[in-house]
């Protein structure tokens, strides 16, 4: 029997493509063209029922034709691995034997959102982005992605959903965290060094594809909310900053990225149509593929099509603009804007009755799925799809990596002030409020009472406002200042005993009066105990600086204009702001 000529590895890759299109079914084809989630037992096992599946893991691959899928959850490597195993197993059963493409969220770093990044558990640990940004290094950024790209490979993980290169520039936005800061020229430089890491100089087998997001920018969202919610799916432009927006997205695209995910926001008073990014033809078409020539994968963000239940509640499709098409109607709007696939959808039937009922054409469906096959052949995935689940166990999480993501947590963290209390001496006696007193207990006497203590050190969070809804309440939006009993407990203590106050800003907190009060105050962006105390023991170097600025009041930040960057007026600490401890 004839080895078809996409199985030959000998042939070029666009041959191999043509071959295998030609042998696809019109419901094969449509297959391709949906990206969506799937969880996997503890053990690694398939699963076929759970709280993101409409449809089990088996019907997806055998019964729909689906070949990209996006793992929720966490697990051990192993399990990971033997997952990933079982799934490219499963499409190697099917008619033409098209691998799967696995992809995740951002694994590496202390967030925890389903629906945006998991914390590490089993990977290195590091700074999140912001903390990237605020040590400011591209070399470090690309072996940080470097880094991303062993540990994916070794659990068979061939596209990253990331890095998010939005720009932070309205404060109460929730995704900031998962920025490199408010800059524009800076993210440039790391999105460039970022994909570098993923993908090497080329895309290739020992690649990890980059879904770079969101473009044409998240950032200036309306009064700070998200477009995962109708309340948020408004993005808007007073200061006349789109073409700031878009700078790092040129940069990401000239690095070579090859995949792009528009947001889910919808554009007002611009002259772009007022749809969502992935239903826009005139960002899509016009500005990604016609002005900056972006030739790779347009993948939607997650959920515009069809309505769906998140952790047990019901969530509408983010079709902002089109709320009144029908899941058909949405469809073939994105395909004719310039979308390649659609993200957290599987409904492959949709697109195959659009093409028999003759609004959209086969050769617009072909467009797309050459550009999805292309990817697999470049990576390798029909050669090699399998992965070693021993050799996953050694390297995700390996001594070399977790020592490099410790490091990069101690440069990230920014000293913004410092009244001659760090370094601190010898052992004194710490009380410690928010840091663990095992931890602790290495570096001082841990006293129960702050009144008996030498010092304190108090690690605190950016003030959010708490939102009704399961999935909703992971997006910590709203005002940055602390409830005025907070604030009154942390001055109280203030006031007893000199501490070192550390905030983790995961957006850019109001907090002139603990500026004032605080003994030694510093921002980290994802950082353990241990770092936070070598730094204030003079153990460790703290190199950041502020990726975006501090505001001095809510009112400043109500003032200011969501798409420029540090806008509010007389913030505490101005953009780039950090001291050197000697």
């Amino acid at each position: 029997m004839t080895t078809p000529a996409y199985r030959d590895p000998n042939l070029p890759v666009d041959e191999r493509v043509e071959d295998l299109l030609a042998r696809m079914t019109l419901e094969e084809k449509a297959g391709q063209l949906f990206h969506t989630m799937l969880t996997m037992t503890p053990e690694g096992g398939l699963a076929e029922e759970g709280p993101f599946l409409r449809h089990g893991t088996t019907e997806l691959v055998t019964g729909r034709g689906l070949t990209h899928f996006n793992l929720l959850g966490q697990g051990d490597a192993g399990a990971m691995a033997r997952w990933s195993n079982r799934m490219q197993e499963l499409a190697a059963a099917t008619r033409l034997g098209i691998p799967v493409t696995l992809s995740t969220d951002p694994r590496h770093t202390f967030t925890d959102n389903p629906g945006a990044s998991f914390n590490s558990g089993a990977f290195s640990a590091w700074p999140e982005p912001l903390g990237l940004a605020a040590i400011g290094d591209p070399e470090l950024v690309e072996r940080f992605a470097d880094t991303v790209r062993r540990e994916y490979l070794a659990v068979g993980f061939r596209v990253a959903l990331h890095p998010q290169i939005d720009l932070a520039t309205e404060p109460r936005w929730s995704r900031q965290s998962g920025t490199f800061g408010s800059d524009a020229e800076l993210t440039g430089e790391l999105v460039g060094a970022y994909v570098r890491g993923l993908q090497g100089p080329r895309l290739g087998t020992r690649s990890v594809a980059a879904m770079v997001k969101h473009f044409p920018g998240g950032g200036p969202q309306k009064d700070g909310e998200d477009p995962h919610f109708p309340h948020g799916k408004e993005q808007v432009y007073p200061g006349g900053m789109r073409e700031y927006h878009l700078a790092p997205f040129r940069a990401a695209v000239e690095a070579g990225c090859s995949q792009m995910m528009p947001y889910y926001g919808q554009p007002v008073g611009t002259d772009w149509e007022e749809v969502g990014f992935g239903f826009n033809k005139d960002v899509l078409t016009g500005l990604l593929r016609g002005r900056l020539g972006f030739d790779g994968i347009i993948c939607t963000d997650w959920g515009l099509l069809s309505d769906a239940e998140i952790l047990g509640e019901p969530a509408e499709a983010r079709a902002w603009g089109v709320e009144h098409l029908s899941v058909a109607e949405r469809a073939a709007k994105a395909l004719d804007a310039g979308t390649d696939q659609f993200g957290g959808e599987q409904c492959p039937e949709v697109v195959v009755e659009l093409v028999r009922s003759g609004r959209i054409s086969e050769d617009r469906v072909d467009a797309s799925v050459r550009r999805l096959l292309r990817e697999k052949f470049v990576l390798g995935l029909f050669e090699n799809p399998y992965v070693d689940p021993d050799r996953a166990e050694e390297t995700v999480g390996a001594r070399e990596f977790t020592a490099l993501g410790e490091a990069a947590q101690r440069r990230s963290l920014t000293v913004l002030t410092d009244n001659g209390l760090l370094p601190l001496r010898e052992r004194p006696d710490l009380y410690v409020r928010g840091v663990s007193r095992e931890t602790a207990a290495a570096y001082g006497n841990v006293v129960g009472d702050p009144a008996e203590a030498d010092v304190a050190v108090l690690r605190l969070r950016t003030p959010y406002e708490q939102r009704p809804g399961a999935f909703e309440s992971f997006f910590h939006a709203g005002s940055l200042a602390f409830p005025e009993e907070e604030l009154k407990d942390i001055l109280r203590l203030l006031d007893t005993v000199p501490t070192l106050v550390c905030v983790n800003l995961e957006r850019p907190a109001v907090l002139p009066e603990i500026a004032e009060r605080a003994a030694a105050l510093i921002a980290d962006f994802g950082a353990s105990d241990a770092a936070l105390l070598d730094v204030a023991f003079g153990r460790a170097r703290a190199e950041g600086r502020l990726p975006f600025e501090l505001p001095r009041s809510m009112a400043a930040v109500e003032a200011s204009r969501p798409d420029v960057p540090n806008d509010t007026q007389d913030p505490v600490f101005p953009y780039g702001h950090g001291l050197d401890l000697g």
